[in-house]
């Protein structure tokens, strides 16, 4: 049987930059979810403190270790989130912090269906042109399933994915340098399969 795809999530506001981002990261089967962000409280950040973001232990506090990954408002991260299938993989990668990185691993245990925050009033996220009958803005719930052996950081990535650009590396074509600003993020399973055997090295 294939293995289940997978993605990369981060912990930040709506729609920020990150190897993940609770809400991480559709392609072709070759796909693997990548990144998602974290915009409400629901989100990530590193695996300390990163302020008022939704850390990677703030998932793991909630009832069954699981929580929706709602507040995306990027139609392109939107799209990724809508791809997303039960049992895939998705890393937790913290944003919007002193040093960002994965943290750790999630899966999706409910695929997208309608994010409520678009349409109560008094949330940040409130969008007044989406409406009920056919919604914007989709959200996906996630479980905790692991953290990291060591934290992967953000200059990590960047040294391996410039060296790749050299030599033909996995993460040579890495979404999170090529498309920074998306929340929510794609990785092939070369990639998400090299950066998952980076725990067993030693920081670069």
């Amino acid at each position: 049987m294939p293995r289940p795809r997978k993605r990369l999530t981060g912990a930040a506001g709506p729609d920020k930059k990150e190897l993940s981002e609770k809400r991480t990261k559709t392609e072709n089967s070759e796909n693997t979810p990548a990144k998602l962000e974290s915009p409400s409280p629901q989100k990530t950040s590193t695996s300390k403190n990163c302020g008022k973001n939704f850390s990677i232990e703030d998932l793991k506090a909630q009832p069954k270790q699981t929580a929706c990954w709602d507040g995306v408002r990027n139609y392109q991260a939107r799209n990724f989130l809508r791809a997303m299938k039960l049992e895939e993989e998705a890393f937790f990668y913290h944003s919007n912090c002193k040093q960002p990185g994965i943290v750790g691993l999630m899966k999706i245990v409910k695929e997208a269906y309608p994010d409520h925050t678009q349409f109560e009033k008094n949330n940040p996220h409130y969008d007044p042109s989406s409406k009920e009958d056919n919604p914007k803005w989709s959200m996906v719930d996630v479980q905790f399933v692991r953290m990291m052996k060591r934290f992967i950081s953000l200059d990590e990535l960047k040294a391996y994915h410039q060296a790749h650009k050299a030599t033909g590396g996995p993460l040579k074509s890495m979404t999170l340098f090529t498309r920074q600003r998306l929340s929510v993020q794609p990785l092939t399973r070369e990639e998400f399969d090299f950066i998952l055997s980076l725990e067993e090295t030693e920081p670069r």
